[in-house]
């Protein structure tokens, strides 16, 4: 008997320790907060979820409007097997006539394949956010000169987005650098959130949705880069 409540107050005290960690990593804490802004001088590195079709297009857009000058560092992450997204960045950095050196393309397992079955998708699902954690933590800690995969993650679904996100919080839990998590609801979406909105709302360091009802608008500041 009282190794089932050794047990168990073992384990409520893990969980609360697990919740407050949690709790100071989350947007809104006061560890997040207290930030260092980086100055109008300042390069970045920026990367971009192409979630194929619209997204893609979308997302493409959204990056035309930074400046590259600052932006000198950009990733453009792809679901495995998206040849035509990869393209696209490609053509939009020649378009752009930027160096192509800059840029990188990053290719991450789908969590979930279309008309794939629901029971094989946790193992799919796992696989993916395994793939996405080795490359946000490992690559940058065995880099030098690099403290982060990028300063900044733009995303726009769809949910294969989710699990790069966990893959930030990851870093975040474990007290390594993680970039900022920008999030920016599909132009199709112009009165309720998709799934992963929904999902990436309350951990999303800034939220913008394309509607202008000041009751429904996520972030109140245009400002949504670092």
């Amino acid at each position: 008997m009282s190794w089932n409540l050794s047990f168990f107050l073992g384990l409520l005290l893990l969980i609360s320790l697990l919740a407050i960690r949690i709790s100071t990593i989350l947007p809104g804490s006061r560890n997040a907060k207290s930030r260092t802004k980086r100055s109008a001088s300042d390069t970045c590195s920026v990367a971009v979820f192409l979630g194929s079709g619209g997204h893609t297009s979308e997302a493409l857009t959204l990056m035309s409007a930074l400046d590259f000058k600052r932006y000198n560092k950009r990733i453009y992450i792809v679901s495995d097997g998206d040849i035509l997204s990869a393209r696209k960045a490609l053509n939009f950095e020649a378009f752009r006539g930027e160096d192509p050196n800059l840029c990188s393309i990053l290719s991450i397992p789908r969590a979930r394949k279309v008309h794939q079955s629901l029971l094989s998708t946790p193992i799919s699902t796992l696989y993916s956010l395994a793939f996405c954690v080795y490359h946000l933590t490992l690559p940058p800690l065995l880099t030098s000169g690099q403290s982060s995969f990028a300063d900044v993650l733009i995303l726009n679904g769809p949910g294969t987005c989710f699990v790069l996100c966990v893959a930030v919080y990851v870093n975040k839990f474990l007290g390594l650098p993680a970039p900022k998590l920008i999030y920016v609801e599909t132009f199709a979406r112009v009165k309720a959130l998709s799934l992963s909105g929904k999902l990436i709302r309350p951990i999303a360091d800034r939220f913008v949705t394309q509607w202008g009802d000041s009751r429904q608008q996520e972030v109140s500041s245009s400002r949504w880069l670092v």
